[in-house]
């Protein structure tokens, strides 16, 4: 029996092409399906549909822009299972963290259709010197126009949520390419959004290879790009988006601090979690483990002992935290880098076999900050064990990156909380928590090479706006 195909979503019309690329289970590695390939011309038409369709949305008052998106977070509830599975058969990502993943994007859409009533302005007073006497200004937030977003494999539908809501909210239209290995996700959100009552055409979803995607980027019509990936393609696409804003959301290697006098029993539990979940394939996912040295000989066997315990194998299986990275060349390179540090000097702990995508939980010792599984994002089940033995010395081997997403610190000490947090150059500071840690509301977002800009609904709401001023002459 012949596969069916998902078809891309441009101007509210399903479309097909004559090439089609097959999603691979990481998993199993037998084929999921397969989705439709737009092309230049299709691309094109998303573009023209976006600019239409804003012709209307930018005049959508807040009540309706506020109800289409609440009818998506309905639509999403009601296919809440289908969702997930279809997460953990693309991406590998294990059903219980795929049905959080869909709760996540119910919550961002809400708060969306929440925000979208909430886009006020500010009353400025004006007559600061004489000649502005008897004037007062005030400011309104406008829809920017036709959006370019781009979103990556492992989270498929929050993150497109986090595209696609504040845009909506903000009055704008939007043209999504999101990734290819995990593209049916989103392409079944495109099936609830047309129940809506937007527009045809606020939302384009088109299916295409990266280097068909640069259209979105420079096209002038487009009047933001709003990116999620790596950093090099990220910074890439801003040095040719041209006049258009552009907003990153990039990588990291983040660090957790565990300092002296914490209690163990609650902070490696956190840290399982946040290192080797979804196998580490998330930009904020703890990577470098920063222990105080009265701590470390306890702290290295506890953690040792826990990930041993860790479920790893087959996503389907209600109990796996540990399921396949998204293919096995992503696995490969992550053993790569392993046996590199090995030479180097670095001491294996545990884990590191491999079997397919399957990686077993990795923790390394006796690493040095010009390593890869250092200084680089691994994206994978791996975590490095690094000493100190100061709340000074700790902040400055974590701020030895180019990396500056999150980092959390576990500190019973409140004045080594503050210089954390006044010290770190990262965009957010997770304090007794590791830096995984995001709900989705917040302002969210990295500085240096993880990124530029911010999102969390309102935040991209600001962005995905034009501040505008007007000025009343009342004499």
């Amino acid at each position: 029996m012949q596969m069916e195909s998902s078809r891309f979503l441009i101007a509210g019309e399903w479309r097909s092409s004559a090439r089609t690329l097959p999603i691979r289970n990481p998993y199993s590695g037998e084929t999921a399906g397969e989705v439709f390939q737009a092309g230049s011309a299709d691309i094109n038409d998303a573009i023209v549909s976006a600019c239409e369709a804003f012709q209307q949305t930018k005049g959508l008052p807040a009540f309706e822009r506020a109800s289409a998106l609440q009818d998506i977070a309905v639509g999403i509830r009601a296919r809440k299972d289908e969702f997930a599975r279809l997460i953990t058969s693309d991406t590998g990502k294990p059903i219980s963290l795929a049905r959080i993943e869909v709760d996540r994007s119910i919550f961002t859409f809400t708060t969306a259709s929440e925000e979208a009533k909430r886009i006020g302005g500010e009353v400025i007073p004006l007559d600061l010197a004489p000649h502005a006497k008897s004037r007062f200004g005030f400011t309104r937030r406008f829809p920017l126009g036709p959006i370019a977003a781009i979103t990556p494999f492992n989270f498929p539908i929050n993150l497109v949520a986090h595209k696609i809501g504040p845009a909506i909210a903000a009055g704008n239209s939007i043209v999504l390419k999101p990734a290819s290995t995990a593209a049916r996700v989103p392409l079944l959100l495109g099936e609830i959004v047309l129940q809506t009552r937007l527009p045809k055409g606020t939302v384009n979803i088109v299916t295409c290879s990266g280097a068909e995607a640069g259209q979105l980027v420079t096209d002038e019509r487009l009047k933001l790009l709003s990116f999620t990936g790596s950093p090099a393609v990220g910074w890439e696409m801003k040095a040719h988006a041209g006049k258009k804003k552009v907003v990153l959301e990039l990588g990291g290697n983040a660090a957790v601090i565990v300092d002296e006098g914490v209690d163990l029993e609650e902070v490696i539990p956190k840290i399982v979690q946040g290192a080797f979940g979804n196998a580490g394939q998330s930009c904020i996912a703890v990577q470098r483990i920063l222990v105080h040295t009265s701590l470390m000989e306890s702290f290295s066997r506890r953690l040792v002992e826990a990930v041993g315990k860790i479920p790893c194998g087959d996503p389907r299986d209600e109990k796996t935290l540990v399921g396949p990275m998204i293919d096995e060349a992503a696995a490969k390179r992550v053993e790569g880098w392993v046996q590199e540090a090995v030479k180097g000097g670095a001491r294996v702990l545990c884990g590191g076999k491999r079997k397919g995508a399957l990686l077993e939980p990795i923790v390394l010792t006796n690493v040095n900050p010009e390593m890869n599984v250092c200084s680089q994002e691994v994206f994978a089940p791996l975590a490095v064990l690094v000493p100190f033995s100061s709340m000074t010395e700790a902040l400055e081997i974590a701020n030895n990156s180019t990396y500056g997403l999150q980092a959390g610190v576990f500190t019973k000490n409140l004045p080594a909380a503050f210089a954390a947090y006044e010290k770190l150059d990262v965009g957010g500071v997770i304090l007794n928590d590791v830096p995984n840690f995001r709900i989705d509301h917040m302002p969210y977002g990295g500085v240096k090479d993880s990124g530029f800009g911010r999102e969390g609904i309102r935040i991209a709401i600001e962005e995905m706006t034009e501040l505008k001023l007007m000025v009343l002459n009342l004499s």
